[in-house]
């Protein structure tokens, strides 16, 4: 078995290269970089903005300084339902893609234990958050006439191309906070990740002799990775009046262990089949800090601030890894995140709202392109790939004492150029697209690219228990 996967895993070095390019880079900074931001339904109502407040088990979220701002324990579970809709624009024409879908979104408690002392330690409190997101994200792009194909079998024209991912990601969190005086508050937390993603790239083809229409799948691909990953965190509160307060966190970065299966094609000695490879990948450290503004019992605002400190990076096996880390050194730029949210209750009913600004974490990229006439050029793209994100959230709910009930809605909006088409062989890598019912094989050296714009609605319920 050992040399079995060692056979493979020579056959990812000479075939990952510059191969899935788009994808890998997209999920790398999506997926592998990100956090799962998904709370309860008052969390989610406020943007995520909880850093200074905290009180609940979602503070494992941003701060687990939170964890002892609270002085009663408590338990909750949220309903995810999460629509996701792209349009993808190409040569005047628009394909739409959309899915809803539901989940168990976030379960969360916190078990708060006063200290019987004469100090000045108030309580400490033990958190446990679970945190689930979908991954699901089909790009379906039209086709364009004028971007013509040589193929074995003769002319075609594009017909279509789809990035497909299907899969979840998931944070279960544990930490402790402490309470000083109910002024200063610290607390730590461990984080465990799982990913699970399913990828495919697929070209289409319209044979001009017979309207045929071939398809290709692009050289590793479809790939299955399963992942794994841990991180820690810290933060403090500080009351600096009762009205008053500020939080700071940092959270170590997350060190993936993924694993990988993939297709591949036409290899000269293995021809069709499939291999494995395992990768480390390190994501970025993140830093938050936060101001909380209360003014009495029936209002709270609350701004969080969070700051990517270093760049995503593969450890090295060989020059796949090196490029992509190459990429990142070249044109990845630290991530910053706003996130504002507000409560304010009328006796036992709670109204809030929220609203999150995320950087664009890549530079702008210069690539050589079909236009719409079919004539190939330099472009240059402010946004290629991946872009700035806006979410906007209002929620409600009502506390019936021991017992509460939260809903929010979610909008989360971003627009950008989606580069695809390009398949490039060299002397130690294979890019290319292959047609496995036709035998055919498409190489270019330029993309075509499709403006998509993607707009999310979530809905959350969370039914909670106060004791």
């Amino acid at each position: 078995m050992l040399k079995k996967s060692l056979v493979f895993m020579s056959i990812s070095a000479a075939f990952f290269a510059q191969a899935q390019d788009i994808s890998v880079l997209r999920n790398s900074v999506e997926v592998y970089s990100g956090s799962p931001m998904v709370g309860s339904a008052k969390f989610n109502g406020m943007a995520g903005a909880n850093g200074a407040l905290g009180g609940d088990a979602n503070s494992l979220l941003t701060n687990p300084a939170g964890l002892g701002v609270a002085i009663s324990g408590e338990v909750s579970g949220t309903l995810s339902i999460s629509g996701n809709k792209n349009s993808s624009s190409l040569g005047g024409s628009t394909v739409d893609y959309s899915k809803t879908k539901g989940d168990l979104g976030n379960a969360g408690g916190i078990i708060a234990f006063p200290l019987m002392t004469e100090t000045g330690w108030k309580f400490i409190n033990i958190g446990i958050n679970f945190s689930n997101q979908s991954l699901d994200n089909v790009i379906e792009s039209p086709g364009n006439a004028n971007i013509s194909a040589t193929l074995p079998d003769g002319q075609a024209s594009l017909a279509g191309h789809a990035y497909s991912r299907y899969g979840n990601l998931s944070k279960m969190s544990f930490g402790v906070g402490a309470n000083y005086n109910h002024n200063l508050y610290i607390g730590a937390g461990l984080n465990f990740f799982n990913a699970s993603i399913d990828q495919a790239d697929r070209l289409a083809f319209r044979m001009l002799n017979n309207n045929y229409i071939d398809t290709f799948d692009k050289q590793d691909s479809p790939y299955y990775e399963r992942s794994s990953g841990f991180s820690a965190s810290l933060g403090v509160i500080g009351k600096l009046s009762p009205n008053f307060r500020l939080g700071a966190s940092i959270e170590t970065p997350t060190f993936w262990n993924i694993d990988r299966d993939f297709q591949f094609y036409n290899h000269p000695t293995y021809g069709n089949g499939t291999g494995t490879e395992n990768r480390k990948f390190t994501s970025p450290l993140k830093a938050t800090v936060s101001a909380a503004f209360v003014a009495s019992k029936n209002f709270s605002l609350n701004v969080d601030y969070t700051l990517g400190l270093t760049k995503p990076d593969y450890k090295v096996y060989g020059n796949p890894e090196r490029e992509i880390n190459n990429f990142f050194k070249d044109n990845y730029k630290n991530m910053s995140e706003v996130r504002v949210g507000a409560e304010y209750r009328i006796q036992q009913l709670r109204l809030r709202g929220g609203y999150s600004y995320l950087s664009n974490p890549l530079d702008a990229l210069t690539i050589s392109r079909f236009d719409t006439a079919g004539n190939i050029g330099d472009q240059s793209y402010s946004n290629l790939m991946l872009s700035d994100r806006n979410l906007i959230s209002f929620g409600v709910g009502y506390d019936f004492k021991s017992f509460y009930i939260d809903a929010s809605y979610q909008n989360i909006s971003s627009k950008y150029s989606n580069p695809f088409m390009r398949g490039v062989t060299g002397d130690d890598f294979d890019a290319a697209y292959y047609s496995v019912g036709s035998k055919s094989i498409y190489q270019n050296p330029d993309y075509a690219v499709s403006n998509v714009k993607n707009n999310r609605n979530n809905f959350f319920l969370t039914v909670g228990w106060k004791f």
